[in-house]
């Protein structure tokens, strides 16, 4: 339950986050933040309040961004795994290719750009 409740709401942030509002928010954020460097004499502390945001918001958004694109690449991977299921010629054993080792994945690519240099020659 706190997981689809996370992932929904990681969705939400990350569409909200995404649009071009939310690039001119920050924008406008760092304008403001940049004039008033001479009120308060380009200190120390108004130079911390950017660094700090932009941190804190930097490390929350890692998480936001990576929650959507795991679900995002785990949805995809289903329906390629489907297509393959579904294809009469296709090879099932590609069906959870991203489960093996990196060298049964680089064989199968040497593989592939074999097969795409033989078409090409065609």
């Amino acid at each position: 339950m706190i997981r689809e409740k996370f992932r929904r709401t990681s969705v939400k942030i990350s569409n909200a986050i995404g649009h071009p509002v939310a690039f001119l928010v920050a924008f406008v954020f760092v304008l403001a933040w940049a004039f008033t460097g001479p009120v308060f004499g380009f200190s120390d502390t108004w130079q911390l309040i950017i660094n700090t945001s932009t941190t804190v918001v930097t490390f929350l958004m890692v998480f936001i961004i990576q929650t959507t694109q795991n679900h995002d690449a785990k949805a995809i991977q289903l329906k390629l795994d489907e297509l393959i299921r579904a294809v009469k010629d296709a090879r099932n054993s590609l069906v959870d290719l991203e489960d093996l080792p990196d060298d049964d994945i680089a064989k199968l690519e040497g593989e592939f750009r074999k097969l795409r240099l033989r078409e090409q020659t065609r």
